[in-house]
């Protein structure tokens, strides 16, 4: 099994969802985030004064998929949620070696 992470533009997420549950994704959890890569923020205006924004806002998903679904989602995280610009985010991967659904104690893959 894998684990999924992607940082996302906020705008993206439903289109990457939507990309998601079309390949035969059954969960994904979404939290809101706020961070900078190597943009570093940017600057507003407000009232007159300049401002640094270095927090932007974002989001991440999470979700654990088997392998065999593994580089599909990931495929599909990049094609939907692609600009072409800065900030367009990061997916990070990783193994897991254990899922277990609390409700029943099933283990494996069965439990995603």
């Amino acid at each position: 099994m894998q684990k999924i992470e992607a940082i996302l533009q906020p705008s993206k997420l439903e289109e990457v969802k939507d990309a998601l549950i079309e390949i035969g994704v059954e969960g994904i959890t979404v939290l809101e985030a706020r961070g900078h890569g190597r943009q570093k923020g940017h600057t507003e205006f407000y009232r007159g004064r300049e401002y640094a924004v270095d927090l932007l806002p974002k989001v991440k998903i999470e979700l654990v998929v088997p392998d065999t679904l593994a580089e599909r989602a990931i495929h599909a995280i990049i094609t939907s949620a692609r600009t072409g610009k800065i900030g367009d985010g990061k997916i990070f991967v990783s193994r897991i070696d254990e899922a277990i659904r609390i409700r029943n104690d099933e283990r494996g893959e069965i439990a995603l």
